[in-house]
């Protein structure tokens, strides 16, 4: 769901009718470029790639920083002092202070800060009562451990250097040149980062505003031109004008990757895993990849330009080498990526470097603040990525399974009318969900009671199938009189203020509208109130929460958000937090979960929107707005790839496409597609077609619910996925480079990924009419397709059959996949299932593979109630060991789990010796063996039936 166009004009009863009648029709499918900046129409980008064109043109450039040697000290792994920044050819400078912290992890992190902000010696235009520092409370929201300084770090240090060996066995070194400043990351000896080479670090710093007729140049400094002056002090764009009573304080830094010519991450952005160069050239964009949560309608793809969320982290890649950098800064930024290629000396670089990635980070405001990550794996740089911003929430199982939703389910009826038509059709689903039209009157926490007048009858309903419901709450509430709630905001003054100190008013789906401000511990603390079972009236443990539109959307704001000048608790302006916003929403609704009921402490199922560091930890997100396009089909995997590797792996797209209506080809290859979404949900747009899957009709119906059904077989392997996810990081689907680092030519693959750590390696249909896809293959093992058995091996490109009723997925030898192989309407139904063993046989003869459970509910499994097996076939016989650590509630959980047995253990690739035997041993007795020869190129496999043993416990069994 999301706004239409963003109106500046007075809002009046016209626009409301207007709109109504807007709605009534499904709008163009075009994204309004004109109501979202590009670097040029943003004064602090246009100056600081300006500042980037004058060093790089200039003769001689010298960046004006530098450290003061004398103010240097180092303490604990900790080195402090002062940069000075040479304002004029007087020599007049400007203090900004350096922390440099190596931490016990082996990242780095470098921040600076302006001594005048700091001190709050700096005066504010417009009488305005908002903070004088640089904000520096991003990371009381994004960091969440992984601080702790070095114990083993050493300093060296020269008279016009210092250099910091660090790190593990000491094989990181910073080397920090004073003048100008600049920093060099190493590892083993070889340059892998580099801070202001190009000397483009920029810290706009504090000055008075004097009024003048004309442009006027001091004695010893250069004037800025007239044009660029003019967005100093404020800033007008569709018709708003942001007051900046601070004027002027962008940061901006370069950062260079030597030797590395893929980069990932900082979504969100509909374009390429790996990220594009932005100044231009074929093939190339011409604005920098932007960050700036926004309500983006109707997004266009291959494009640089900012959507709901962002994650401000980058990988930098090259053969057997990952790097990482993380710029904390919560304000607009813009990145520029060149690529250079570049003579080294492979001895300082690595054997094989030919490109250098080099980037240039902006921000409007704030502290420049980045971390810095040595790999050297991209395993490493996730995990330590991960250690600082907590890693993805371990959801409730019933969340990993498939969710039905449109705009809108008209009734309570409705709902329940889905869901028998969804069970008569033995399509598996287990949650239904709620856009706006359930609420009385777009007042969020009431029920229409025309509509919706039972929604008690409707949550018992779907809980007799053990399904879910998911309503909708924005962060936007009704300014009514009599509205209990916007009366009770208003009263203990817990919204958004405007630049006066007064209660903001904006526009949204309600019309008058004002915004909770969960930056707040007030606010959350009252929010988390409104959730509790007697204050939500008609909400149950089955209701869950969808948070949309908290970028925040506002339908009359300047790009259509809140104006950068509005202030939030302690008076931190927008322009400040606007990127933290969307979460700190998304963390009170989290909150509000835990416990609705006291004493019941579940784990909460929020959906988000907008996103940004740290947001993984709430729980999961999707891409917005998409288009029933192939391309917008094509994008997704990307996009949610990205979003992986960026620390954020519980990421979905719309099925079908939010907007316009798909053709049956194109639903059927999104659902087979979106059966490999972490966050699997169908999702469309009032204006649009019916589209549940049961009104296809056949063949479309048929291949849709094997989709679904496949989904959920591969259940215990999902979750199993999502929990190593939750531990160190690592994605849940995964990218060509992470599994194979070192295999240059599968860098920039993002059409295809591996499934966990089980070996499945999927390529789903996203083109229109292809009846078979090249799955690309990285090494010389052996590979099954999943459905027959038919065999492909060796490095480079296969083609994969890929009729429509087929997905294209392929078993690498070596693993274990655990399955369940009953059909079941919901992931609550299977809880009790036996499981099914798939030993995929590699071409030493061995598999190995692993199985996480646990409730799937509570927390738990944080006292040890969980299941955590691995599964190796060698010489043989097949031996299930626990790799879990015991905790008070192990005991009592493995005796509830007792009963869960394994039924089913097939062999893929079963050595032709084994034709003609009957049975195996399990422990003292036996199990019957089933042998299928193979046929033509399809591989030989086997069946053992009901061995009769606990998925709990440790067994073998013996071929």
């Amino acid at each position: 769901m999301r706004s239409y166009l963003a109106l500046s004009s007075q809002w009046t009863a016209l626009f409301v009718l207007l709109s109504a009648l807007c709605c009534l029709f499904t709008p163009a499918v075009t994204v309004k470029h004109e109501n979202f900046k590009t670097c040029d129409q943003s004064g602090f980008c246009k100056r600081n790639r300006a500042y980037a064109d004058t060093a790089a043109g200039a003769s001689g450039w010298s960046a004006p920083y530098q450290i003061a040697p004398e103010s240097l000290s180092w303490d604990n792994g900790q080195l402090q002092g002062t940069i000075l920044k040479t304002i004029n050819k007087n020599g007049e400078t400007v203090r900004l202070p350096i922390t440099i912290s190596f931490l016990e992890s082996g990242s780095a992190r470098v921040t600076v800060d302006e001594e005048k902000r700091q001190k709050g010696e700096i005066d504010l235009r417009h009488n305005s009562i908002a903070r004088k520092e640089r904000y520096n409370e991003v990371e009381s929201w994004a960091i969440v451990g992984g601080l702790e300084l070095s114990k083993t770090a050493t300093e060296s240090r020269d008279t016009t250097k210092t250099t910091i060996t660090y790190g593990p066995e000491g094989k990181f070194e910073a080397v920090i040149t004073f003048a100008p400043f600049g920093v060099e990351f190493k590892r083993d000896a070889a340059t892998q980062i580099k801070f202001n080479d190009r000397g483009l670090l920029n810290m706009e710093h504090w000055r008075p505003k004097i009024d003048k007729a004309e442009p006027e140049k001091k004695e010893g400094e250069e004037a800025p031109a007239a044009d660029e002056e003019s967005t100093w002090w404020d800033e007008s764009f569709g018709g708003a004008t942001d007051s900046k009573p601070r004027g002027p304080e962008s940061v901006a830094l370069d950062i260079t990757f030597p030797g590395y010519e893929h980069v990932f991450g900082i979504p969100e952005h509909a374009g390429p895993m790996s990220l594009k160069e932005t100044r231009g050239g074929s093939g190339n964009y011409e604005d920098p990849y932007r960050l700036y949560n926004s309500d983006v309608f109707e997004y266009i793809t291959d494009s640089p330009m900012t959507l709901y969320g962002n994650i401000p982290f980058m990988q930098a890649h090259r053969k057997d080498s990952t790097v990482g950098v993380f710029w904390l800064n919560a304000a607009e930024t813009w990145i520029d990526i060149v690529k250079q290629k570049e003579a080294h000396n492979p001895l300082s670089l690595g054997i094989g470097s030919k490109t250098d990635t080099k980037t240039h980070w902006i921000s409007e405001s704030g502290l420049l603040d980045v971390f810095v990550f040595l790999g050297p794996t991209p395993k490493d740089v996730t995990k330590a990525y991960g250690e600082l911003t907590g890693y993805t929430q371990l959801p409730q199982s019933f969340s990993i399974a498939y969710h039905q939703c449109r705009w809108n389910y008209n009734t309570d009826e409705d709902v329940k009318d889905v869901d028998r038509k969804m069970s008569k059709h033995q399509i598996p689903y287990d949650v239904i969900w709620l856009d706006i039209e359930y609420t009385d009157d777009k007042q969020y926490f009431t029920w229409d009671p025309l509509q919706f007048p039972d929604p008690i009858g409707m949550l018992n309903h779907l809980d007799k199938s053990e399904r879910k419901l998911v309503a909708i709450i924005d962060p936007h509430i009704k300014n009514k009189d009599g509205y209990p709630i916007v009366e009770d905001l208003k009263k203990k003054d817990l919204a958004v203020h405007n630049k006066d100190g007064n209660i903001y008013e904006g526009w949204c789906w309600p019309g008058s509208s004002h915004w909770v401000d969960c930056f707040n511990p007030a606010a959350i603390k009252w929010w988390v109130g409104l959730f509790k079972y007697d204050a939500f009236k008609g909400s149950l443990s089955n209701l869950f929460v969808w948070n949309d539109m908290n970028e925040p959307s506002v339908f009359n704001g300047p790009e259509t958000t809140m104006p950068k000048d509005n202030l939030h608790y302690e008076n931190w302006e927008h322009r400040d937090v606007h990127n933290l916003n969307g979460m700190t929403f998304h963390n009170a609704t989290y909150q509000a979960l835990l416990e609705r009921k006291k004493g019941e402490i579940r784990r909460p199922f929020v959906l988000t929107r907008a996103f940004y560091s740290g947001s993984q930890r709430l729980g999961a997100m999707w891409t917005g707005d998409n288009q029933a396009s192939w391309e917008h089909l094509a994008i997704g995997f990307p996009m949610i790839l990205n979003n992986g590797i960026a620390g954020y792996p519980f990421a979905g797209a719309d099925v079908g496409g939010f907007f316009g209506n798909p053709e049956k080809d194109l639903l059927t290859r999104w659902y087979q597609a979106g059966a490999f979404y972490p966050f699997f949900r169908g999702h469309a747009h009032i204006d649009t077609r019916r589209r549940e899957p049961y009104l296809a009709g056949e063949p479309y119906t048929e291949i849709m619910t094997r989709a679904l059904r496949l989904r959920y077989a591969l259940l215990p392997a999902w979750y199993t996925a999502f929990h190593e996810a939750s531990v160190d990081g690592t994605p849940i689907i995964r990218p060509q480079y992470f599994v194979y680092p070192g295999d240059e030519d599968g860098f920039a693959i993002d059409d295809q990924f591996f499934v966990g750590g089980t070996g499945l390696l999927a390529k789903p249909v996203v083109t229109e009419g292809a009846e078979s896809v090249d799955i690309y293959l990285a090494d010389d093992e052996i590979y099954y397709d999943y459905f027959d058995y038919e065999k492909y091996s060796g490095r480079g490109l296969k083609t994969i059959p890929a009729p429509l009723e087929k997905i294209p997925l392929l078993m690498q030898g070596g693993h274990i996949i655990p399955r369940k192989d009953r059909p079941r309407r919901s992931s609550g139904l299977m809880k009790w299932d036996p499981y099914t063993l798939v030993i995929v046989l590699g071409n030493d003869g061995t598999a190995t593979g692993e199985l996480y459970v646990d409730d799937g509910e509570t927390f738990d499994y944080q006292s040890g109630a969980y299941i955590h097996r691995t599964f190796e076939y060698k010489d043989g016989v097949l031996a299930s060991t626990n790799i879990g650590t015991k905790g008070k509630l192990t005991d009592k959980y493995l005796k509830a789990m007792k009963s869960v047995t394994v039924e089913r253990v097939v062999v893929v690739g079963a050595p032709k010796g084994w034709e003609g035997k009957k049975t195996v041993k399990v422990g003292s007795g036996e199990a019957n063996l089933e042998f299928h020869g193979e046929e033509g190129n399809k591989a030989a496999w086997a069946v053992v039936k009901k061995p009769q043993i606990s998925i709990g416990e440790d067994w073998k069994i013996e071929f």
